[in-house]
């Protein structure tokens, strides 16, 4: 059988104007560190990222108060490990500080082939067919995985 690993992404509007508003200087410094944290972080695999080592430039959305993040890990238990249990719990406790209620589904997970890594557009499409038709073996939350084991994508 074929391995897999967990994809996800996530998506948030920012407070400011865009990265650099001061609103957001806080968040924007720590950035790297959490980053960093990711990457050391057992069961992290790849993160989408750009020249300046993060995804913050890129607007799928057309809109550049809204940042997404697209990462894969080995399996949900150590996605939810540095989610939930590590330095960046410390800046989830505290997003309302630099995000707005995104107003609809702002996450989503699917099981990718070990070794394939998703690209913006479709990493987008998975949370589209979530927010659109609920959770299923395409896509699914973190509340929904119970029922979605790996290898079927």
């Amino acid at each position: 059988m074929e391995k897999y690993q967990l994809a996800q992404i996530n998506v948030a509007k920012m407070k400011g104007v865009n990265i650099d508003d001061p609103i957001m200087k806080e968040f924007a410094d720590n950035l790297d560190a959490v980053n960093a944290h990711a990457e050391i972080s057992e069961g992290f695999v790849w993160r989408l990222k750009e020249e300046n080592n993060n995804a913050t430039g890129l607007h799928p959305f057309q809109d550049p108060t809204v940042i997404i993040n697209v990462s894969v890990w080995r399996d949900i238990p150590t996605l939810q490990q540095f989610t939930y249990r590590s330095f960046h719990s410390e800046f989830l406790k505290r997003r309302r500080e630099w995000f707005s209620n995104y107003g609809k589904i702002y996450m989503a997970l699917w099981w990718v082939r070990a070794g394939e890594f998703p690209t913006m557009e479709q990493a987008m499409e998975r949370l589209e067919h979530l927010a659109k038709n609920g959770p299923s073996p395409y896509a699914f939350s973190f509340k929904d995985n119970q029922n979605m084991p790996a290898g079927i994508i």
